[in-house]
């Protein structure tokens, strides 16, 4: 089952892409490497990476639009809830309307399952913060993350990039 796989494996991303630390700094380089990959590919994103007090890094690509900001911070708000991937959270919860169920109490203007949120942790003191790119398909926007982390962590991103997409 491709669901399950895939869970398992971003389970595993966010086991083993753990920062010692993480400053202002490292904030600012991967942002900056997803930014470049954003202008040499062309990539209509907007890249929002930030720990759970404060912003650290935003940058809006060409073709991004007003959107993106808003779906960043519901991403945002979901990795700060659940610490996990929101990509892992859309497989977990298989729900079309992009909606919480009603139990959860999560209001649709505030959270959404929707890939592309990616919990920043440092060893020792666990989930601080969040990685959000919004303007592609959610398995892009998550692969985009997911790339530039085991980039920075000099990890090898084929061990940990998703399959493409099974089409039906």
């Amino acid at each position: 089952m491709a669901v399950a796989e895939d869970i398992a494996l971003i389970k595993r991303q966010e086991e083993v892409l753990v920062f010692p630390a993480f400053d202002e700094a490292v904030a600012f380089s991967i942002g900056a490497a997803i930014r470049d990959r954003a202008l040499a590919e062309k990539l209509p994103i907007i890249v929002d990476i930030r720990t759970f007090d404060r912003p650290l890094f935003y940058a809006a690509m060409p073709g991004s639009n007003a959107s993106n900001p808003d779906w960043a911070r519901r991403k945002i708000n979901v990795v700060r809830r659940f610490l996990k991937s929101t990509y892992r959270m859309v497989l977990e919860q298989q729900r079309p309307d992009r909606t919480f169920k009603i139990g959860e109490g999560l209001d649709s203007a505030d959270y959404v399952l929707a890939g592309g949120g990616f919990p920043v942790t440092v060893k020792g003191a666990g989930v601080i913060g969040v990685i959000a790119v919004s303007g592609l398909p959610e398995r892009e926007d998550h692969g985009v993350v997911v790339d530039a982390l085991c980039d920075h962590l000099g990890i090898d991103k084929r061990e940990f990039s998703l399959p493409p997409e099974e089409k039906s």
